[in-house]
């Protein structure tokens, strides 16, 4: 379980440019939850999955993930538990380096790599199953540089990548938003099958109102740094994104969007 609590987080405090996203906010989310966060610009979105995975760090207040209190753990040691797919393909993974070397690097995650070989040539058949998943032909380039591929494919192979591991927590950060259509749908049919394969606590950021809409387990829509609606169970299977517009177009307007 994901417990946010009395999280206050203010930005250039003590100036004219003061801005107080976050007052006294709280946050839980059960195990296997799978979370839609939406909404206008600066509401605190993404300032929400920063502080959760440690880049940046909240003025007061407390997170915890199970029983751990991670405020107390740098960002490196949480990567340990969670796994992140940004919003630009070329985070996710290495351009100069393969397809192959790229899930080698990340095969090894929380594990020494110590004097042996960066890549394990038995582990490639579990490489290649992993990609033919995909429905991209990725399991037939492993030679190919990550930097060569489109971006629906890199995407994938980046969300591939942050789910290799044992993690606990997935956060995803517009991570469909750089993607035509096509590769987006393509992209959030991917992540819905590893989410409930995996049964990932998952917290996704999105603009696509759609995907919030039809993905996912719960909808979060955050507004000046508070829960303007949170939705889920037998509501959010029947939710429309008509039952949302309006509330989204209102405080987008108000937000000057």
């Amino acid at each position: 379980m994901l417990c946010l609590n009395k999280i206050n987080k203010v930005f250039n405090a003590g100036t004219v440019d003061e801005n107080r996203l976050f007052s006294d906010f709280s946050l839980t989310v059960n195990d296997g939850e799978f979370v839609a966060i939406v909404g206008s610009n600066g509401s605190g979105k993404t300032t929400l999955l920063n502080m959760i995975c440690g880049t940046l760090i909240p003025d007061s207040g407390s997170i915890t993930f199970g029983k751990t209190d991670i405020l107390k753990l740098p960002e490196y040691k949480r990567a340990r538990m969670i796994g992140r797919v940004l919003q630009s393909p070329q985070m996710g993974s290495c351009g100069s380096l393969t397809i192959l070397e790229n899930m080698a690097l990340a095969d090894n995650k929380n594990r020494p790599f110590n004097f042996a070989p960066a890549v394990n040539r038995q582990r490639e058949d579990h490489y290649r199953s992993l990609l033919e998943t995909c429905n991209m032909g990725l399991e037939n380039r492993m030679g190919v540089l990550a930097g060569s591929l489109s971006g629906g494919q890199r995407q994938a192979l980046a969300l591939i990548i942050a789910t290799m591991a044992d993690i606990d927590l997935l956060i995803l950060d517009e991570h469909t938003a750089a993607l035509d259509p096509k590769s987006s749908e393509t992209l959030m049919q991917i992540t819905q099958r590893v989410v409930s394969e995996k049964k990932l606590t998952t917290l996704m950021v999105t603009h696509n109102l759609r995907f919030a809409v039809e993905y996912g387990s719960r909808l979060l829509m955050m507004h000046g740094g508070s829960a303007v609606m949170d939705i889920s169970g037998e509501e959010k299977q029947r939710l429309a994104v008509e039952d949302i517009l309006g509330k989204f177009n209102e405080i987008s307007i108000e937000c000057g969007n």
